[in-house]
């Protein structure tokens, strides 16, 4: 039995903010219930192929889940736990924004089973809030955390970002200090990356950011204020007290075997990633073909993406990963995290030791005090952190 995460997309957002590139819009009630419909059919459909894991984790992300009424939310979940085997005490997530729930609805949360919520702040500061085109202000926020704990939610995560268009150190370490007397179980903090495309992308000139000094000033903060406080660093840009590290996001960077639901998710399951299509047309023939082939009993297991000998073409960005390709993911997305690699898992999965294929690399690194060996774990030293994505690329196989 292998362990499965799933991950389900919902599009919706009441207003897109300006430094947001992720697939997202506006929708009707209506519309909303139209997808629903269809991601239902394709949790349903796909369920098939997965007879042979265990879900171990659930996660909703968007776009704004939590748009969605509460009922709509509820038939997801109920289609996920009528088709999937689900192991005790899975961890349940879903994405929310302040101001788009009421007591109601998360009373309703629990009810269906979710007992993580993970709220995008971003900041505490009003000022820093209008400028990256959020819906809500910090007061809404506050009233949005005091109703989850009400309504019982023990386990809640606060996004926070930092170079912001705005931002001062000193402002950022007042949200920190805002949001860690709040005593979160995780908190995730992140700098602003300006993606091309975006409206902040596109009006940076009008802005004043700070300095790159400034962000890893801020960067360097956030680790030592948390840490103080009892959060510990696992990964990167998330830090949680003990026992509440997420559970669906280490698999990301363990590669674990993870399923995408709904409008663009991607999946990588025996080695295999691949990318549902982004369009709502497109989507929607995509689910009416398969349910259409499992009622017709036709060619239905051409939908299964990894099998050697699918051929459909609603598959466009399915890609078979070689071995080089799985060695360069265990490394760049394993040393993302805290505790690092582990070179005796890394020759259980590919038979060959891990100095064998990245020996030059290694030492070169370890020269630098970029990277550290310690009880067989390869991880990041606090500089090796500082340029971490440098230190990642030197991981890729030419």
């Amino acid at each position: 039995m292998r362990d499965l995460s799933i991950y389900i997309h919902i599009p919706f957002c009441a207003r897109k903010c300006l430094y947001c590139d992720f697939l997202s819009f506006a929708a009707s009630a209506a519309e909303m219930k139209s997808y629903v419909n269809y991601l239902t059919q394709e949790i349903k459909g796909q369920s098939i192929f997965y007879r042979d894991h265990s879900v171990i984790s659930v996660f909703l992300g968007g776009g704004t889940p939590s748009l969605l009424p509460a009922g709509e939310t509820g038939r997801i979940l109920e289609a996920v736990r009528e088709n999937y085997r689900m192991t005790e005490g899975a961890e349940v997530t879903l994405e929310c924004n302040p101001g788009t729930v009421t007591a109601e609805k998360l009373t309703s949360y629990i009810t269906y089973g979710i007992n993580r919520l993970s709220i995008g702040l971003q900041s505490t500061q009003n000022e820093e809030l209008a400028r990256i085109g959020r819906i809500h202000d910090y007061e809404t926020f506050l009233e949005t955390y005091r109703m989850a704990r009400t309504a019982g939610f023990g386990n809640i995560n606060i996004d926070l970002m930092a170079a912001l268009p705005g931002q001062s150190i000193s402002s950022y370490r007042k949200s920190l200090e805002r949001v860690t007397a709040l005593e979160p179980e995780h908190i995730s903090a992140y700098s602003l990356i300006l993606e091309e495309g975006t409206v902040l992308f596109d009006r940076k000139e009008q802005y004043h950011f700070p300095t790159e000094e400034e962000d890893r000033e801020m960067y360097q903060m956030t680790k030592e204020f948390l840490g103080e406080r009892g959060y510990q660093r696992y990964e990167i840009s998330n830090y949680a007290r003990d026992g509440y590290a997420c559970r669906h996001n280490q698999v990301y960077w363990q590669r674990g075997d993870y399923a995408g639901f709904g409008l663009g998710a991607s999946s990588m399951v025996w080695d295999v990633r691949w990318r549902i299509p982004e369009t709502m047309a497109q989507y929607k023939d995509y689910v009416e073909n398969m349910q259409k082939s499992m009622e017709t009993d036709i060619d239905f297991m051409a939908f299964a993406p990894w099998l050697e000998n699918q051929r459909d073409l609603r598959w466009r960005e399915r890609q078979i990963l070689s071995i080089k390709e799985q060695m360069e993911e265990y490394m760049f997305l394993g040393l993302r995290m805290m505790c690092g690699v582990d070179s005796r898992a890394f020759y259980d999965i590919f038979g060959r030791q891990m100095e064998e294929v990245y020996g030059p690399v290694i030492e070169k690194l370890m020269s630098q005090s970029l990277i550290e060996k310690e009880e067989g774990r390869l991880k990041l030293t606090d500089t090796g952190i500082d340029v971490s994505n440098y230190v990642m690329s030197r991981f890729l196989l030419y």
